[in-house]
């Protein structure tokens, strides 16, 4: 018999609307006296079933919610069955694009709380980062290679929020290793390499696919500036789709070495990208000295929101980056501006970039909303996996 968890007076009504997080606060005994990751059934103060989820004790998060069917077992045809699931409905999207870089599972958004799992053509990627993936870990990997025979899988659970449920980082193969955690993915016809040993987050920033395709659709004839190019993957779709000039802005001279790989591997015109190692926010204020200019701008900066307590820092970054980007663009120039942080809602990122046209002394209207690629889904009981928001503006 599993352990069980009560709720305080009031504290099932999340439950009720089938949100998957159960904090600390919210719960008043334990009976039973659940292990790291264990699934627990959780029950209201009156003693009604709610839902089986997997205890994480040191955790804000308390339990993460694999199902709420009290038929359901969580054993490893519930598993399968989540992956199995969670790939038919992505069929639709992969075909559409020539995909063979996807997201597979979503975590919460797909049913299967804190575990991400990606394939790039024949590497799938696990990230386990919460005490219920780490426990059936074994488990989703045995059915990953029912579902994938072909596939290698290497697992890149390296991220900080594991330390938050008493977890180690790890990373390495889980099935048939290989030699090398180099390969190659393609996107609405374009190829990227991709490694899932060295890459941001899993290896790739798969989200950002359709905001990719979408500023190839705006840049023909245009000088593009790409900040925070990372592999310079956007800079690939703007010169294929006519480009004159794309500059390519990154920190790290490894990304832009494989930036310049990705255009060679397309076979681009390299007279027509630029590659600067440099900080973004110190060449704007350099350009806008230099009275350098750009038909267009994309700016994709990394998370600046970590925590509720960063969020007015944050909003003061992405406001004065902004406001730079619109006083270096030409009139009726566009701006391609992200925020991939969870915490900075879709309302206040249009408030910062209508702020930052204010003090840039600029007109900005926005023409196009964007957002994660549809194999980052948000399910309709988990809010939070809205995380990834994007504006188009035509700036006067």
């Amino acid at each position: 018999m599993s352990a069980r968890i009560y709720l305080n007076v009031g504290r099932e009504k999340s439950l009720l609307r089938k949100h998957p997080w159960i904090f600390s606060k919210a719960i008043s005994k334990i009976k039973g006296n659940p292990s790291l990751g264990e699934t627990v059934d959780v029950f209201d103060n009156k003693g009604n079933w709610l839902a089986k989820g997997a205890f994480s004790p040191q955790s804000q998060i308390r339990v993460r919610v694999w199902t709420f069917d009290m038929q359901e077992e969580i054993d490893r045809s519930f598993f399968y069955r989540k992956l199995e699931n969670a790939k038919n409905r992505r069929t639709f999207f992969i075909e559409q694009g020539n995909l063979t870089g996807y997201r597979l599972i979503a975590a919460e958004s797909d049913g299967l709380p804190g575990i991400t799992i990606d394939v790039y053509d024949n590497i799938i990627v696990c990230q386990m980062l919460s005490a219920g993936a780490e426990f059936h870990k074994h488990t989703v990997v045995n059915c990953l290679t029912e579902l994938y025979p072909e596939h290698s899988i290497y697992e890149r659970s390296d991220v900080d929020v594991r330390k938050k449920e008493s977890l180690e980082l790890t990373t390495g193969w889980l099935h048939k290793p290989l030699e090398t955690t180099q390969t190659q993915i393609s996107e609405y016809g374009v190829n990227i390499l991709v490694d899932v040993e060295q890459g941001h987050k899993t290896g790739f920033y798969l989200d950002q696919r359709e905001s990719r395709r979408v500023a190839g659709t705006y840049a023909k004839g245009k000088n593009v500036l790409n900040c925070f190019s990372y592999t310079g993957t956007f800079a690939l779709h703007c010169v294929k789709q006519g480009a004159a000039k794309v500059t390519n802005v990154d920190v790290s001279q490894t990304a832009l070495d494989l930036a310049k790989q990705n255009a060679e591997l397309n076979t681009l015109d390299l007279s027509k990208i630029d590659f600067v190692k440099d900080d973004v926010f110190a060449l704007l204020r350099k350009y806008k000295k230099d009275n350098v200019t750009f038909d267009m701008i994309v700016l994709d900066p990394p998370k600046f929101v970590h925590s509720k307590a960063e969020l007015t820092r944050a909003c003061r970054g992405y406001k004065d980056i902004n406001m730079l980007a619109m006083q270096l663009l030409v009139p009726n120039g566009l701006l391609l501006t992200f925020s991939c942080s969870g915490l900075m809602d879709a309302n206040l990122f249009q408030k910062v970039v209508a702020d930052a046209a204010l003090d840039a002394k600029r007109e900005a209207f926005i023409v196009e909303r964007l957002q994660q690629a549809p194999d980052h889904p948000i399910a309709s009981n988990y809010p939070e996996g809205y995380y990834l928001k994007g504006l188009v503006l035509q700036v006067n």
